[in-house]
């Protein structure tokens, strides 16, 4: 998927943290390892859960009026998105908002735009320090979506996903489909705590993947603020790229890898084929409530 060249950003929408001489770090503890960090670094909803720890490294980063200031001037147009890959997040997540912003209400909620965070190495969040490791996530407690665009790399580099552009930008929906999640009331009505095949947890997961393929279905026809899509139509490689992503993180796919076999009683986020399907489920049918697992639309 590309951005329009002369599509024109707006670069306050996200925070870019930069990173901040001589600041601590962060450590996961809580005790948990294997699969279920593993899995935890792969779209996560809500990482309190994890004990995230205190600063006891180095590369926390900070907000940073320099570091804002470069990212705003550098990342301003269409054109920028198609080169940079932290302008992408933002270009997305304009493009996200176009969209939303009149599909939630449509939905029967009151629209209200997510916090937006790209930072490197690691960041404090309202869910406690997270680090690269830690893969993108949305956080409830400050409605804010957090990326280190590092993990794009990672997707590619360790679990095959493709490196198209859309592959990137469907990690960025997927988060804002928890957001979404939150305005509906999913999360009041979710039991996020169990694992499993039938779980609520992988409905919740597979809900955001099919909301991403939501977004993709009028990405190239929502208008941007100068009353023109932010985006090019999607080409069959586009999808593919989406495909590629979200089949990349299924739980049998990385407990396979990690394991050597898949334990269906601890999948938290559902199978490649899963979550393939909800996003392909998502894009054919350009409708939230084609992904309304838990009847909370109107």
């Amino acid at each position: 998927m590309t951005f329009r060249e002369d599509a024109r950003l707006d670069p306050s929408r996200v925070q870019r943290r930069g990173r901040a001489t001589g600041a601590s770090g962060m450590a996961i503890g809580g005790g948990l390892g294997g699969i279920i960090v593993l899995i935890a670094m792969l779209f996560g909803l809500d990482l309190s859960f994890l004990g995230l720890g205190s600063d006891s490294g180095s590369g926390v980063t900070t907000s940073d009026p320099e570091t804002q200031a470069e990212f705003e001037a550098r990342c301003a147009t269409g054109e920028a998105a198609n080169e940079y890959a932290d302008c992408r997040v933002l270009g997305t997540v304009n493009s996200l908002d176009a969209y939303w912003s009149t599909a939630v209400p449509a939905a029967g909620a009151k629209y209200v735009s997510p916090g937006v965070v790209v930072f490197d190495s690691a960041t404090s969040t309202a869910c406690g320090m997270a680090s690269s490791q830690t893969g993108p996530f949305y956080c409830p407690p400050d409605a804010t979506i957090y990326i280190d665009t590092t993990f794009f790399d990672v997707l590619v580099a360790q679990y095959g996903s493709s490196d198209g552009p859309l592959a990137e930008m469907y990690v960025v929906a997927h988060e804002y489909g928890h957001h979404i999640q939150q305005l509906l009331g999913v999360f009041e009505v979710a039991d996020r705590t169990g694992t499993g095949a039938d779980s609520d947890s992988v409905k919740v997961e597979l809900m955001a993947d099919c909301l991403a393929g939501v977004w993709a279905n009028h990405a190239s026809s929502t208008p941007g603020v100068d009353g023109t899509p932010y985006l090019l139509p999607l080409t069959k490689q586009d999808i593919q790229d989406a495909i590629d992503a979200a089949r990349s993180v299924g739980d049998d796919r990385i407990m396979e890898a990690s394991e050597g076999y898949a334990d269906p009683d601890n999948f938290t986020h559902g199978t490649s084929e899963q979550r393939s399907e909800a996003f392909l489920t998502g894009y054919r049918s350009g409708s939230p409530n084609s992904c309304d697992y838990f009847d909370v639309i109107d």
